[in-house]
């Protein structure tokens, strides 16, 4: 079995179900007590938004050499906004990356979805590192279009699903977002924070959504078993 290198903490959150759907998985393929032989190099996200997204390159670059010098065989960023990285941190590690993206925009063709909504954080949701990889995969990707409705997004989860706390207000108005994405023409929803599926999932609607969460999970199950 492969060693995974899980650079987390972003939020620790987000960072639990990693460790439980690979483990899970893992579990699931090899049965017996087979677990995932994994290390955690946990970041402080205290640290992360003291400097914002944008700025925080080192803190990542510093766990990714970390875990490399633990000996392990591919790193996974967990989380989609620290992907804004993730082509410049394999060009300096160089080991393997599975990358959430990419991961997310495989599912995305096997089910022949060509426009998609994203919700994410501000930095996911209006740079354009995210959307072009998509772009890459034949996936037109939609945003909310009221700078309302992005700010709100990225307040809920940095105060609310970042912490682990979960208000039935805001769920109702996530489910009211993507409701309004999906009657714009988009075709399913990712959920493009890695904290979002603690709050909405496929329970709470009737047409797709792609938690990003599980399918980074699933493909990195793959990547060590295989």
């Amino acid at each position: 079995m492969k060693k995974i290198g899980l650079v987390g903490g972003i939020s620790w959150v987000s960072t639990m179900d990693y460790y439980k759907l690979i483990n899970e998985g893992i579990n699931k393929k090899l049965g017996g007590l087979n677990a995932a032989e994994c290390v955690i190099y946990s970041l402080n996200f205290g640290d992360v938004q003291a400097l914002s997204w944008t700025n925080a390159y080192d803190l990542l670059l510093n766990a990714c050499e970390s875990l490399k010098k633990s000996g392990v065989d591919c790193i996974v960023l967990c989380a989609n906004t620290a992907h804004l990285f993730a082509d410049k941190l394999q060009e300096n590690i160089q080991l393997p990356m599975i990358h959430i993206v990419e991961e997310t925009a495989k599912v995305l063709n096997e089910k022949g979805i060509k426009k998609a909504g994203l919700l994410g954080t501000k930095f996911t949701m209006e740079m354009d590192f995210y959307s072009k990889k998509l772009q890459e995969f034949g996936i037109e990707v939609i945003i909310p279009d009221r700078q309302e409705t992005r700010d709100y997004i990225q307040q809920t989860i940095k105060e609310e699903l970042g912490i682990g706390f979960i208000n039935p207000d805001t769920k109702l108005r996530y489910i009211d977002i993507a409701n309004e994405l999906i009657k714009n023409g988009v075709e399913c929803i990712i959920l493009g924070c890695t904290e979002i599926p603690t709050l909405i999932s496929q329970n709470d609607f009737s047409f797709p959504i792609i938690d990003t969460a599980k399918v980074h999970s699933d493909a990195i199950v793959d990547y060590a078993t295989n």
